[in-house]
């Protein structure tokens, strides 16, 4: 216990340690000496280069990347502009700032990415100062030029440049400066003297009155907190708003440190802070006291969520306020249950023995905490190099360790902490591997056969994988043959499709689309080919895909008349080009010359009865819009017998006739035409001379039902004797003649006919006529 607490130092209520995460892996001949250093939080990787402004002009400047344990990850020479800040976004890329305003953007291993301009007006003043910061919103990079003007991007992937207004009174480069990101907004505070501006002027509460500047300030790592640093070696801590003040303290060091961090734990009620000039750090808190180490070399501090990061030519150490569970734990006397664990263990050699003396323990937060310390001691490893807390790795999530294991390409540590962590498939493994395959897909030394087959065998049918994603992957590496055999796996065609149009196989497309029995999908299929395409070999393509064809020639019969046309042209199909010109008479103005049209398709096609149907109707509308220009009767459009019934009910009964014998309709059809034209015009005059002029063919029983309808059975009763005697009952019923009905019925001896005369008479009233018709029933069924 006594080695345990041995480096713990007192400051106010609160111990603090300062321990060795590693021995760096690098060799540095100089250490830090000269260098750009930029080291990402939450143990990430640490970025090197050479300060431009000493580099010889002879040698170009190396950028190296190592991990947190200094194994080295990159390097390569600086070929671009003057570099004046690194820094890392919170995915882990490298960001180097040059003083022109450009932003170049690196992976982990040194492959670019992207760049961006913070202005055109940058590269006159050039950069004088730039920093990193990250904010709910992603990363962002704040500059001020040389002009003494601020720009701000608060997030560097969906980029939008503020450039914020002039501080009052500021002559070059500010004295000291920070980026707050508070209510949703990114600010920059900027210190003049003993003054603050954050936009507005503003003066921290109860500051020294014997500091006459602030030389040097730094935010929390949660940006709810402030620290400044001024001329009298006066240390203020209070809240980044500047309305509260936690603490001031005299270091007696005047000079204006190197670089200064919050190393406040979440939930400590203690501000301290950590103050680095060459050679010695300070930590200093509420109390007067303060705790001084002493540095090897030149050294950078690294802010994290629950401490501070030390990091030099030979050491990565971490300095941090003992956490409250360890100092129950170690402290003198201590009779917390840790404290009693721990004698136990020394007893037992078992931890987990301590439970066996403790009642109503539940196991589930002694096994999750065993979980993580040994997924913690696996990514702390050298070969790792990612230093994390518990704390840490808490804010960070599973899921967040997960994507930094995977983007340093430490696919089978990943895959190992997913499934003993037993994250859910398409969280962990299958995300993984989809990562494996995307990076697999860019080794160009190998085969596609050889990776398209790796990949297939690996992944197997991994749930929550999409082969489309990979295949894409590989397309933007250049590898369209591999693409499209890795789209081969890929079960959904909707997936497949789109990738293939890109890749401009519009024939494989359009094959996948069909398979899928997905209309809309081959209807974008076929949109795009009829984009791409010529006009001729569109309907080339389409021809050898029958399915295609037919979704494409609905299509055309609704929204492209033309197109279609075109297609039936390109096929010799005249029975559908026939069919066409028809359709287009009806909707057109020359309607006689598309009929014509049609006439000589359908003589093409060999279809006799269509050519005489479709010449009757250029007939029968040369007929009609000849009467149109004769008697302004306007018919175009009507059939010919609708045609013939108009002209009747019209009086125009020569033009009738006309049709009737030059178009052969038959009798009974025009006999029926003008029987219903008179009777609707209640022409019974015209009627009764149309019955007299010939037999009838459709009999007379139609001129009796036709006037009983019109309600004239006066007119009804003339051809009541002119029908025949099968129609004689029908006749007198229709007329209401129920003697005569009877009559009919009796004389031809129809039992049929008797019932139906029956059924309309009435017993009470129609007594002796219906004992009349049951005698004859009677009779009629002894015969």
């Amino acid at each position: 216990m006594a080695f345990v607490t041995a480096n713990w130092n007192p400051l106010g209520e609160a111990f603090y340690r300062k321990i060795e995460l590693y021995e760096m892996g690098w060799n540095l001949k100089d250490g830090l000496r000269e260098c750009l250093v930029a080291a990402a939080p939450y143990g990430g990787p640490i970025a090197l280069l050479k300060e431009p402004q000493r580099r010889s002009p002879s040698v170009r400047p190396q950028l190296e990347i190592y991990s947190s344990s200094g194994v080295a990850m990159a390097s390569f020479p600086w070929k671009s502009g003057v570099v004046k800040q690194l820094g890392w976004t919170v995915c882990d890329d490298l960001l180097c700032i040059q003083e022109d305003g450009t932003v170049l953007i690196y992976d982990l291993f040194g492959n670019f990415k992207r760049h961006f301009s913070m202005g055109n007006e940058v590269g006159q003043s050039q950069v004088v100062e730039a920093k990193v910061f990250h904010s709910p919103y992603g990363t962002g990079v704040a500059i001020v030029t040389g002009a003494s003007r601020f720009t701000l991007a608060t997030n560097i992937d969906d980029l939008k440049l503020r450039r914020l207004p002039e501080v009052p009174g500021l002559q070059g480069a500010p004295t000291c400066w920070a980026v707050l990101t508070q209510d949703r907004q990114s600010k920059v505070l900027v210190a003049t003297g003993a003054d603050l501006f954050i936009l507005d002027y503003t003066s921290p509460p109860g500051l020294s009155p014997q500091a006459t500047s602030i030389v040097h300030m730094c935010v929390s790592f949660s940006y709810k907190y402030l620290a400044l640093f001024t001329d009298s070696g006066h240390l203020w801590m209070g809240t980044a708003n500047l309305k509260e003040k936690l603490s001031e303290v005299e270091t007696k060091v005047r000079n204006p440190p190197k670089q200064m961090a919050w190393c406040r734990r979440p939930k400590s009620q203690q501000p301290s802070v950590v103050i680095m000039w060459d050679g010695h750090i300070l930590v200093a808190g509420e109390c007067k006291n303060t705790i001084s180490y002493h540095l090897e070399g030149v050294s950078i501090l690294v802010p994290e969520l629950d401490g501070v990061r030390i990091i030099n030519g030979t050491h990565h150490e971490l300095l941090q306020e003992v956490p409250a569970s360890c100092e129950e734990i170690f402290k003198i006397a201590s009779m917390a249950p840790g404290a009693l664990l721990l004698e136990a263990h020394k007893e037992y050699e078992a931890a987990s023995f301590g439970k066996c003396f403790l009642s109503n323990f539940p196991p589930e937060p002694f096994v999750s905490m065993c979980r993580d310390l040994r997924v913690l001691n696996a990514v702390r490893d050298y070969t790792v190099g990612i230093p994390l807390t518990h704390t840490q790795f808490k804010q960070m999530t599973v899921q967040v360790l997960i994507d930094r294991l995977v983007y340093r390409k430490l696919y089978p540590l990943a895959i190992e902490i997913c499934r003993y962590l037993k994250t859910p498939e398409y969280q962990g493994v299958s995300r993984v591997l989809k990562h494996w395959a995307c990076c697999k897909v860019q080794q160009k030394e190998e085969a596609d056969e050889v990776i398209a087959r790796a990949i297939s065998l690996k992944l197997g049918e991994a749930a929550g994988i999409s082969y489309s994603e990979i295949a894409t992957k590989a397309y933007e590496c250049g590898r369209t043959e591999l693409a499209i055999k890795l789209l081969e796996f890929e079960p959904r065609s909707g997936e497949q499709v789109p990738l293939l149009l890109k890749m401009k196989r519009s024939q494989l497309a359009l094959s996948k689309a069909i398979e899928s029995g997905d209309t809309d999908l081959v209807y974008t299929v076929v949109t795009y080919l009829k984009n791409e395409m010529n006009r001729g070999d569109f309907f080339m393509t389409l021809r050898n895909q029958p399915v295609a064809l037919s979704l494409y020639r609905q299509f055309c019969k609704h929204q492209e008349q033309d197109t279609l046309k075109d297609l039936f042209n390109q096929d010799d199909d005249h029975q559908e080009l026939g069919n066409f010109y028809v359709k287009a008479s009806y909707k057109e103005k020359a309607q006689i010359g598309h009929l014509q049209s049609a006439v000589d398709e359908y003589n093409k096609a060999k279809n006799e009865f269509a050519a005489k149907a479709t010449e009757e109707e250029m007939r029968l509308l040369r007929f009609q819009k000849k009467l149109e220009e004769e008697k302004g009767e306007s018919l175009v459009g009507f059939s010919l017998h609708d045609t013939i019934r108009t002209l009747l009910a019209v009086g125009l009964h020569k033009h009738a006739e006309q049709l009737y014998k030059d178009f052969r309709v038959p009798d009974k059809r025009y006999w029926w035409l003008k029987l219903t034209a008179l009777a609707e015009k209640e022409d019974w005059e015209e009627i009764e001379k149309f019955a007299k002029s010939k037999k009838s063919p459709i009999g007379y029983l139609p001129f009796v039902e036709i006037c009983v309808k019109h309600h004239n059975k006066y007119e009804a009763k003339k051809y009541v004797s002119r029908v025949t005697p099968e129609q004689k009952v029908k006749a007198h019923l229709a007329v209401g003649d129920l003697e005569g009905a009877a009559d009919a019925a009796i004389e031809r001896r129809n039992d049929g006919e008797i019932s139906t005369v029956l059924s309309r008479c009435s017993p009470s009233t129609d007594r002796a006529l219906v004992e009349r018709l049951n005698r004859a029933k009677a009779t009629a069924a002894k015969k």
